[in-house]
């Protein structure tokens, strides 16, 4: 991709899953990673496996927390020298009715999920935009465009992103900064593996998605890279999905 040798790119939620191959990714392309991810055994084995690739560090932090947020933000820019590139990638999930879901569940959700997502977005446009350039992409998912059953507190986090995300390219885009989100499908991650039942993917493939597979983190990482590179200069405000064709049904 154009424009991402050497770039400093800042990831949240690198630990596994869809940020740790965006991690890889970068790396592959030539850029430097600093990330943080919510256990400390998580960020020090993505470190471990990615440092032959090139340079990489990280450390542990609560996105949801203002002071951790900022800590991250600021020792990112130490280690980078400068904040090209933002993928705000930390989220979590699972599976539990509507009528179940507890304030506390709910809330923790939004606090990951959206809270996270304004916060570490914030804290590293606030520094973007003293150079005067940048790129964001914020994580969001198909969900935050369609509703699925058993993820109400899920959805409603996703779809919020989604419209953070068209806010945030209306204020920052004067300023030098680019800002679109990534809504995946289906992907098989740690994530997805802990919640559904062995098979279930593959089903749920055959049924919904026209290419007929689910998506892997590769997939995303591809598109993340796409996003942050100069290959995607006048994408701005999007949400682009990447779904194997599943919302085109």
């Amino acid at each position: 991709m154009r424009g991402l040798p050497n770039k400093g790119i800042l990831i949240s939620g690198a630990s596994s899953g869809l940020g740790k191959a965006a991690a890889q990714r970068f790396l592959e392309e030539g850029a430097r990673v600093f990330f943080c991810g919510h256990e400390p055994a998580g960020v020090a084995q993505t470190i471990a496996e990615l440092l032959p690739l090139g340079q990489i560090d990280g450390m542990v932090a609560d996105v949801s927390d203002p002071v951790a947020v900022e800590a991250f933000v600021a020792a990112g820019e130490t280690w980078l020298g400068a904040i090209d590139v933002l993928c705000n990638n930390a989220g979590i999930a699972w599976e539990e009715s509507f009528l179940e879901i507890t304030a506390a569940n709910w809330d923790r959700i939004m606090a990951v999920n959206l809270r996270g997502m304004f916060l570490v977005g914030q804290a590293a446009a606030r520094r973007m935009v003293q150079r005067g350039r940048g790129v964001i992409v914020n994580m969001a998912s198909k969900n935050g465009l369609a509703g699925e059953t058993k993820y109400a507190h899920y959805n409603a986090s996703k779809g919020g992103v989604v419209m953070l995300t068209k806010t945030m390219a209306l204020e920052l885009g004067p300023l030098g900064i680019r800002v679109n989100a990534l809504c995946p499908g289906y992907i098989v991650t740690p994530m997805s593996l802990e919640i559904d039942p062995p098979g279930f993917a593959e089903a749920y493939a055959t049924q919904y998605i026209p290419l007929g597979r689910t998506g892997t983190p590769g997939d995303v990482a591809a598109v993340y890279a796409f996003l942050a590179s100069d290959e995607s200069a006048f994408i701005h405000g999007e949400t682009l999905l990447v779904d194997g064709g599943h919302l085109a049904q």
